[in-house]
């Protein structure tokens, strides 16, 4: 079958338009929550560790204010292009409002490849582009705050809120300006494997749903539950460890060069450390070699977990998938075409739009905390603990049995950053997986879990628009 070939913000357009008829909002509301509000395209120069100067090509589109600040990764990519800035702006907006986060949508990108770059030159390009956004208000805690996205860390954003605060001296709240950040820099812990946590809070949500998991002909939860993963970066590497840590069977693991199946189950960490030691995924003891990589999407299994490129469930491969259950943890794995052939074969697909929003959440909590400017759990974690210690102590003398150590441990333990920032994390990948089936449920003419995410995000962002008296 020939793909019909689309730009990505196309591709979203065409997702936003088949939920919109499912809203009670009138076209002239639709196209405003659709358009890009802003988009800032600059160039500027630096000068090279050679001497030669470079003009270097970037943009920041701020998709919607409906809700401010904005808030939105910054990519280093040689693929970087407004069309895509613009897609991925789009999307933040309606991750945003499925996972009820206060944030309209926004995306940044600098057109560059960073490996060719050193990282005194990195820096330069990094706080000039800060600069820039500066002198057009597209930063800021109030207005637009980014993060790290493809290329992007937590380097580039201690660079950026350095240089925001020497430009803004005295701001209180300057570190809000960006989130993403090195802990000793105001970040908050629990950042770095937020993705791959919030993907495995959702997937289990939905496994936990028993008129689901009987539609699809599974048993309810995660337990034994066969997992393929593909991709083992940050957010893949962590989807698998919380599956197999659950109860799940990782059972294959594909990497760019090929990928790896073992029907005992993997331990990501065993093949992250056999890869970095050989160079390779292949050979891992026990484990069978699959040449090429894309054929790990169509193993038998019961959850199957892109997490690394877009586009790789297609109109030409779709056919082929056996998977019950599609995670979508990276950014549009999927073609609308391969959304068509899913839906006919009756494979559930839970979207990337909602699946992978546990950075965006984090990084709420991060924005959170640098505003309150206090840890989370200082001011409640030892007081936690001395009156679960009390309690225990209580119940012992009353009923003269000692509990275990374990549980004792458990019991008595008060709340540090990064517990409140999971728990935090999991209150809304639960929260927000129950407003799309609850609106999928409610609308059966609706054709899949994708397109009710988008009529849940579209409802939000239009009872904002509405409450604002902006469209009486």
């Amino acid at each position: 079958m020939a793909e019909q070939q689309y730009s990505f913000f196309e591709s979203v357009v065409k997702s936003f338009d088949k939920a919109a008829k499912f809203t009670k909002w009138e076209n002239g509301l639709l196209e405003q929550i659709k358009a890009c509000n802003a988009v800032y395209q600059m160039r500027f120069p630096i000068k090279r560790d050679d001497g030669s100067i470079e003009v270097i090509e970037a943009y920041r589109v701020q998709h919607s204010q409906h809700k401010t600040p904005c808030k939105g990764g910054i990519r280093f990519s040689q693929h970087v292009n407004q069309d895509e800035v613009m897609a991925l702006a789009s999307l933040m907006t309606y991750k945003c409002a499925i996972v009820n986060v206060p944030f309209g949508g926004a995306k940044g990108g600098i057109k560059i490849s960073p490996r060719n770059y050193s990282e005194f030159e990195l820096q330069k390009i990094t706080r000039r582009y800060t600069a820039e956004l500066i002198r057009k208000n597209f930063i800021g805690p109030g207005t637009d705050v980014p993060a790290p996205d493809y290329g992007t860390g937590e380097r580039e954003m201690a660079w950026i809120v350095d240089t925001y605060e020497s430009m803004k001296p005295g701001e209180i709240d300057g570190l809000a300006c960006v989130t993403g950040k090195p802990v000793t820099q105001g970040g908050v812990r629990g950042r770095k494997e937020a993705t791959g946590l919030g993907v495995f809070f959702g997937v289990r949500e939905v496994c936990n749903m028993p008129d689901v998991m009987e539609k699809l002909g599974l048993t309810v939860g995660v337990e034994g539950k066969r997992v393929v993963v593909q991709g083992l970066g940050n957010v893949g590497y962590h989807t698998a460890k919380y599956f197999r840590e659950n109860g799940s069977k990782v059972i294959a693991i594909a990497e760019w060069e090929g990928a790896i199946f073992s029907e005992n189950g993997l331990n990501e960490e065993d093949v992250f450390q056999h890869r970095k030691k050989t160079g390779s995924i292949f050979n891992f003891p026990g484990a069978t070699d699959i040449k090429v990589s894309t054929d790990a999407l169509e193993l038998e299994c019961d959850i199957l977990i892109p997490a690394a490129l877009e586009n790789v469930i297609n109109g030409d491969n779709a056919e082929r998938v056996k998977a019950k259950i599609i995670g979508e943890a990276a950014n549009g794995p999927l073609t609308p075409e391969a959304d068509d052939v899913l839906i006919r074969k009756g494979i559930l697909v839970i979207p990337d739009m909602y699946l992978n929003a546990g950075g965006v959440t984090v990084s709420y909590f991060e924005w959170l905390k640098n505003l309150s400017h206090v840890r989370y759990g200082r001011m409640e974690k030892r007081f936690t603990e001395n009156m679960n210690k009390q309690i225990v102590g209580t119940m012992e003398e009353m009923t003269g049995k000692r509990i275990s150590d374990a549980d004792r441990a458990y019991i008595e333990h008060g709340p540090s950053e990064v517990d409140l920032v999971h728990s935090g994390l999991e209150e809304t990948m639960i929260e927000a997986t129950h407003e799309i089936m609850k609106c999928w449920k409610a609308n059966p003419s609706i054709p899949d879990m994708r397109t009710a995410a988008y009529v849940v995000a579209i409802d939000k962002v239009g009872l904002a628009y509405a409450e604002l008296g902006i469209f009486p």
